[in-house]
């Protein structure tokens, strides 16, 4: 007799990185939480905290040079204005498939139960202030609080 696993009933996500990748696998897993009826927290940090910035959410790009996924060589990133170019071209295909900009995808996850908050370390390390920060933004926390808020679920990292 085989034991069934545990359903997960509860995702804290943390982003950290500001590009597009992490950006959107953060945002497509929490809605999925929060559609599968899931708690869902999220916690931006460091580069992350783009995404929740009301000048750079729905400017966020992606790397070229370093970028060991992107299908051109890597020293192609020198020519001015690829990394844009490969940016928009991200976004323009996403937009194909109807993948909303990051303000409306947060308000869908905000909308389904799925909570946003901010790395207060990050927030003083950057000299951010709550009124840049997306109106969503739930709060400004430590870590020893999300930590907290993701007691009894599954941590993920993006």
């Amino acid at each position: 007799m085989t034991d069934k696993p545990e359903p997960i009933t509860k995702v804290s996500i943390i982003c950290a990185s500001g590009d597009i990748e992490s950006v959107y696998a953060t945002l497509i897993m929490s809605n999925g939480a929060v559609m599968e009826g899931m708690e869902a927290n999220i916690f931006f940090t460091f580069w992350g905290i783009n995404a929740v910035k009301k000048h750079s959410m729905n400017k966020i790009k992606t790397a070229v040079i370093g970028n060991p996924a992107m299908p051109i060589p890597s020293i192609l990133g020198l020519i001015p204005g690829l990394s844009w170019l490969a940016s928009k071209a991200m976004m323009w295909r996403m937009n194909q498939l109807d993948i909303p900009p990051v303000d409306e995808f947060l308000e869908m996850i905000q909308a389904g139960g799925g909570r946003v908050f901010v790395c207060k370390a990050a927030v003083d390390m950057f000299m951010i202030k709550k009124e840049q920060l997306w109106d969503g933004v739930e709060d400004i926390i430590t870590v020893g609080k999300f930590y907290e808020l993701a007691a009894g679920g599954q941590i993920i990292f993006t």
